[in-house]
């Protein structure tokens, strides 16, 4: 598809080779949240075009995103008044359902600090890849707070309770080598190089076929909270409608053929 360039103030939306890039935009806050912000960030995870196959989610100015902007909270009064709990479960929720909830595979690129809800931004995200200046914490024990976005329910399946509960407690940081390490990341790039291989990656997946994409992400998902057997019932009904679907027969006429599927989604 041909390049699409918008802005809408701190947010930036682009769409090339049928990959949505969402790029955060605030320099002075380093790339804080605002509900404002998260409106943006839930419209365009969620109306993207049909052609779109993947999404990712990164920040400009060597940060990905430093959570919640204390200094716009402050000002509007996020953090006071009656209305804290509608926002954050309106706003600040909404951004992590948004990106679960997406049928599309989702990628935060984290060059920079990914920081509090910045943190669990990133971990709502199907893959994650880090620049080799990213950095991830789940700082909020040290502003006296626990984890909001999602952080107590992907960090300990991420990378298991033991060490999730150890960064949840202490506050401390990450390093993108010690985050590949222990499964936090998928990849690590050299900063300089990072947007262009998180491209590729994404123009990867964007290639591939949009109904096993979908039937994957709800069937990984669904597991979590379920056993084998209802695992295993998932996988059988998603594989029949597979069976039946252009795309199965693109990609075995393909491989017959010694050549690159061309998937359209049905």
């Amino acid at each position: 598809m041909t390049e699409l360039a918008t802005e809408v103030r701190d947010v930036r939306c682009d769409d090339r080779d049928a990959v949505r890039t969402i790029t955060l935009d605030r320099p002075a806050s380093r790339n804080g949240l605002t509900t404002a912000v998260c409106e943006q960030i839930i419209a365009a995870v969620r109306d993207v075009p049909g052609e779109v196959r993947a999404i990712v989610i990164t920040g400009a100015n060597g940060a990905f995103c430093s959570g919640l902007d204390l200094k716009d909270a402050m000002r509007t009064g996020v953090t006071s008044g009656p209305d804290i709990e509608r926002g954050l479960r309106t706003y600040y929720h909404g951004v992590i359902r948004a990106i679960v909830e997406s049928d599309r595979p989702t990628i935060a690129l984290v060059d920079g600090a990914a920081a509090g809800f910045g943190c669990d931004l990133a971990l709502a995200c199907d893959l994650r890849i880090a620049s080799d200046r990213g950095v991830f914490g789940e700082i909020f024990v040290k502003r006296g707070l626990m984890p909001d976005g999602g952080g107590t329910w992907h960090l300990p399946r991420i990378i298991g309770l033991g060490r999730a509960l150890e960064l949840m407690l202490t506050g401390e940081l990450v390093h993108a080598e010690e985050a590949l390490r222990i499964g936090l990341v998928n990849r690590v790039f050299p900063h300089g190089e990072a947007a262009d291989r998180t491209h590729e990656l994404a123009r990867t997946l964007a290639a591939g076929p949009p109904l096993v994409h979908r039937a994957v992400k709800r069937a990984v998902y669904a597991s979590l909270d379920s056993d084998l057997t209802a695992a295993l019932d998932r996988e059988a009904t998603g594989q029949v409608a597979l069976l039946g679907s252009r795309d199965f027969t693109e990609g075995v006429t393909a491989f017959l053929q010694k050549r690159t599927p061309k998937f359209d989604g049905r």
